[in-house]
């Protein structure tokens, strides 16, 4: 259980909302160097959806993700994930909720060299304590395209196939949010779409919430919907985007910052 001041939230098991952000503020630093990297952002999104993340440099779409998954802390407001409010939770509440319910997909990957494509993938189990299934572990590298590949390490690997294992790692713990911060970055074009098709499959196979921040419009368009950001705050949405539509949303991101969504 979290709490929140005087008042207690019950986890209610799979919520409408995956996410929920009332009124979020981040600042960094204090007096003249404090920047605020989110500015009261209110947002909702619904579970079994693909939302992409986006805005210029220092618009706070890093910050936002961190908040939303409990890596980081906001100065103010609510965040409720998958109907479990996370603010005002210890570290240790906060650690034991992201290891059952959150998945994570980041740029460098995160995969620990000693330690076989296997290992790697059922390591979140053993970190949280749970029953290791080796054989589904199998089953979602097999699935990612990685099943002859399960005693590599992962220096034996291309970047493509180190951030196939991170997803297969993220989605053999059967999280209810998949957070993935610049998936693509580091990959070439033909790894970028395999690993982005995988986690549409995430979504629309195992029912998975993915929220993805990229700076990459083609990336961008793999997602149901877009969210862009400008200095801090929200700046509009996407729907059913394309590459061309969110390269043209950016090129004029600012004209008409909003509040929320």
């Amino acid at each position: 259980m979290f709490r929140t001041g005087s008042r207690r939230r019950h986890d209610t098991g799979p919520a409408a909302e995956a996410l929920r952000l009332v009124k979020v503020t981040k600042t960094y630093g204090s007096d003249d160097s404090a920047v605020t990297a989110l500015d009261g952002v209110t947002l909702g999104l619904g579970r079994g959806t693909f939302t992409a993340v986006m805005g210029p440099s220092g618009s706070g779409k890093s910050t936002l993700l961190q908040c939303a998954a409990g890596l980081d802390r906001p100065d103010h407001g609510i965040v409720v994930v998958d109907g479990t409010e996370l603010t005002g939770g210890t570290e240790a509440e906060l650690t034991r909720f992201r290891r059952g319910r959150v998945g994570f997909v980041f740029q460098q990957y995160n995969l620990l060299d000693t330690l076989t494509v296997a290992q790697n993938t059922v390591l979140p189990l053993k970190l949280a304590g749970r029953r290791v299934d080796r054989g589904r572990a199998t089953d979602v590298l097999t699935q990612v395209g990685l099943g002859d590949r399960l005693g590599h390490r992962p220096d034996q690997l291309s970047g493509g196939q180190r951030q196939r294992v991170a997803i297969a790692r993220a989605l053999v713990c059967e999280p209810r949010v998949i957070f993935a911060d610049e998936p693509t970055g580091a990959l070439d074009t033909r790894s970028a779409r395999t690993v982005l098709r995988l986690l549409q499959e995430a979504v629309r196979v195992h029912g998975r919430t993915v929220v993805m921040v990229t700076h990459d419009p083609v990336a961008a368009s793999y997602a149901d919907s877009v969210l862009f950001l400008a200095d801090g705050r929200l700046a509009g949405q996407l729907q059913a985007p394309t590459a061309d539509a969110v390269a043209e949303r950016l090129a004029h991101l600012g004209d008409d910052v909003t509040a929320g969504v």
